[in-house]
C-alpha cells in the first residue's frame, strides 16, 4: 500500500510540474505574445456554442459526406457530456489556479469541478468525425485539425483551468464517443 501512495504522490508531483511549465508566461518575446493571444481564443473552439453551432451547420448545410460528419459531431458532443457531467459532479476537484499559489488564470475563470476538461472532451468529440470521413480531404485538414484540438486541449492548462490528467481524460472521453458514434451510426446506416 505504501508503493502505492508513493506512487500516486510521484504523479501528482510530476503533474503540477507539467501544470506549471504549461501555464507560465514568458515575457516580451513576440513568439509568447502570439501564442498567448492565439491560446486564448482557440480555447474557445472546445466550448458549447462553438462545438455544437459548427456541428449542426456542416449537418444542415454541408454536403454529403460531410453532413454526414456534421451529425456524427453533434451527437458525439452531446453524448460525450453526459459522463463529463456526472464525473464532474462525483469528483470535486479543485481547478489548478484554486489550488495552487502562483497559477496564471484567464479573466473569469470556471469555478466548477476541474476533472474532466469539457472544452477538450468537446473538441476531441467535434473533431473525430470530421477525420474518420477518409479520403483527400482528411489528408489535407488532419493537421489543420491536430493544430487545433491540441492547441484547445494545452490552452486549458495554459489557462491555468486544468490539470495534464483532466486534459487526457477528456480527450479520451470526446474520442471514444465519437468512435462509438461513428461505429454505431455505420452499423445503422440503410446504405451499407
Amino acid at each position: 500500500m505504501e508503493r502505492v501512495i508513493g506512487w500516486i504522490g510521484w504523479m501528482r508531483l510530476r503533474e503540477r510540474r507539467m501544470l506549471i511549465w504549461a501555464n507560465r508566461r514568458p515575457s516580451g518575446n513576440r513568439l509568447f505574445i502570439a501564442l498567448d493571444r492565439w491560446l486564448s481564443t482557440v480555447t474557445h473552439m472546445g466550448g458549447a456554442t462553438f462545438t455544437l453551432a459548427t456541428a449542426l451547420l456542416c449537418a444542415l448545410l454541408a454536403p454529403a459526406p460531410w453532413s454526414t460528419a456534421g451529425w456524427q459531431s453533434l451527437a458525439a458532443v452531446v453524448i460525450s457530456h453526459i459522463p463529463v457531467a456526472i464525473v464532474k459532479r462525483k469528483l470535486k476537484r479543485l481547478r489548478p489556479y484554486q489550488a495552487l499559489p502562483d497559477v496564471n488564470t484567464c479573466p473569469k475563470p470556471l469555478s466548477d469541478s476541474s476533472f474532466p476538461s469539457g472544452h477538450t472532451t468537446a473538441i476531441f468529440a467535434w473533431i473525430v468525425p470530421l477525420l474518420l470521413i477518409g479520403g483527400l480531404w482528411t489528408i489535407a485538414i488532419a493537421p489543420v485539425a491536430a493544430l487545433v484540438a491540441l492547441s484547445v486541449a494545452w490552452s486549458r492548462m495554459y489557462l491555468g483551468l486544468h490539470y495534464p490528467s483532466d486534459v487526457a481524460a477528456g480527450a479520451m472521453i470526446g474520442i471514444g464517443t465519437a468512435l462509438a458514434v461513428n461505429a454505431l451510426w455505420l452499423e445503422q446506416s440503410p446504405f451499407l
